[in-house]
């Protein structure tokens, strides 16, 4: 069965962020780099500092970037006073390196360190986090991630590359809240209060990299004063296309690369808005202006029709259906409707398939090679989040027969609805299914697939 273009669909809550490359760290060395899991603060509030966990102490981590072809080569080393570890989230890269603790490494403990060297076959923006459990829920609220960029050998050609990191915190007399599965009040872009700011020419092409890093809330990011373009989502390229309504749903661990060009005048404004209420646990709330882009300078060359990277050839561009494996999983809350209630180590949450399996057992155990067909079945009363480790998936159109014509690494699944995906399980090991909220994952709802 081959993929159709389709609509692109939108719904959702949302925030943005500016990362500058002065964080940014080359990674193809000889000798690995060291990344450090400790303490750090942050001025969230004036005049105060918040104590948070992050890599080297910072949150957002190190931008680290790297090109298409080389290695990545980190020695992460923990000095945090609980174990730890980190995972690549959309990166397809060897089950032993995907940093899932207990199930694909034993976890970093304190004091101890952890040797990571592969090469990311695929060209995009990730996002790397905190990811042993059960402490990973936390550990990525309090900070405890990063983005990685590995860039394209042809990239396309724009004036303006920018990263926002957008996050949102919890906090009680200004220190973090320390509640697994939460959507917080305080919202910013690169670890700072927005709107931020950026001066571009007239004319001027921007690539802008949304990666939203709160760790239950699902965005809604509008654009305002220009036409955007997709040209990435989940990190693997996709046709350019205008959403609908310029706004695009990013769920929690989300990427979108979104491209578009400065009006032509000088003084225009082009503004990045989080819309407010319409999913998630952040009804009520305003829409924010999180960022603006003010046209300033000498009007720019008429530029081509704006294309993205050029698509994933390592991708298949047709999946057989027809002999696939088929599976559903219902999405349920073990206790009545927990929403998005703290976990704490709590079973709240199960992801559950037709039949029982056993304590330990996979969800799913295929060949290499196999196509996959899931279906997950939403029984509860919230929007969830559901992502797929080690691989990338299509979605099937929640109003017709067709498929999106992009990949993902997760998707939402709206309340009592059923979102069908597929994807071919060429990536050999045991890789986690679940949910991306993490309190939900943490408090149950996951399990793992076993490709041979």
């Amino acid at each position: 069965m081959k993929f159709n273009r389709r609509t692109f669909l939108t719904g959702a809550a949302a925030t943005t962020s500016l990362w500058t490359a002065t964080h940014t760290r080359a990674l193809s060395q000889a000798q690995p780099r060291l990344l450090e899991a400790r303490t750090g603060a942050l001025q969230l509030n004036e005049g105060t500092d918040t104590a948070i966990l992050g890599f080297d102490g910072t949150a957002p981590g190190p931008l680290l970037k790297i090109r298409q072809g080389e290695a990545l080569n980190l020695n992460l080393v923990n000095n945090l006073d609980q174990p730890t570890s980190i995972h690549w989230r959309g990166v397809r890269s060897p089950n032993a390196f995907d940093g899932v603790a207990p199930l694909t490494q034993k976890p970093v403990a304190p004091a101890e360190s952890f040797n990571i060297a592969f090469t990311p076959p695929d060209a995009g923006t990730f996002f790397y986090h905190a990811h042993s459990e059960p402490h990973m829920a936390q550990q990525v609220e309090r900070g405890l991630y990063g983005v990685l960029i590995v860039e394209e050998l042809e990239p396309p050609a724009v004036d303006h590359d920018v990263l926002a990191v957008i996050d949102d915190w919890s906090l009680t007399d200004g220190q973090i809240a320390l509640c697994a599965g939460r959507t917080g009040t305080l919202l910013t872009v690169n670890a700072k209060l927005g709107p931020l700011t950026q001066i571009a020419a007239p004319g001027a092409r921007i690539r802008l990299r949304l990666v939203n890093a709160a760790s239950a809330r699902i965005m809604a990011i509008s654009f305002e004063g220009a036409r955007p373009f997709v040209v990435a989502i989940d990190g693997q390229p996709c046709r350019a296309f205008e959403p609908v309504r310029a706004s695009i749903p990013v769920g929690p661990g989300a990427r979108f690369d979104v491209m578009f060009d400065m009006p032509n005048v000088p003084d225009a404004k082009v503004r990045v808005i989080l819309r407010g209420g319409q999913l998630g646990d952040s009804s009520g709330e305003p829409d924010s202006e999180l960022s603006v882009f003010t046209s300033r300078g000498d009007l720019q060359p008429a530029r081509p029709p704006i294309e993205g990277p050029a698509l994933n050839p390592l991708l298949p561009e047709e999946i057989r259906l027809q002999t696939a494996r088929r599976l559903d999983l219902a999405l349920e809350s073990v206790d009545g409707d927990p929403g998005l209630a703290c976990a704490n180590g709590k079973t709240l949450w199960r992801l559950a398939p037709p039949k029982p399996v056993k304590a330990g057992a996979p969800l799913l155990s295929v060949k290499r090679g196999t196509a996959v067909s899931l279906g997950f079945v939403n029984r509860s009363q919230i929007h969830q989040v559901m992502r797929l480790h080690g691989h990338v998936m299509r979605q099937l159109h929640l109003l017709d027969d067709g498929w999106e014509p992009y990949w993902r690494d997760s998707v939402i699944v709206p309340p009592g609805r059923t979102v069908r995906v597929a994807f071919v399980a060429d990536n050999p090991g045991r890789w986690r299914i679940g949910s991306g909220i993490m309190a939900h994952a943490a408090g149950g709802m996951s399990g793992f697939f076993e490709v041979t």
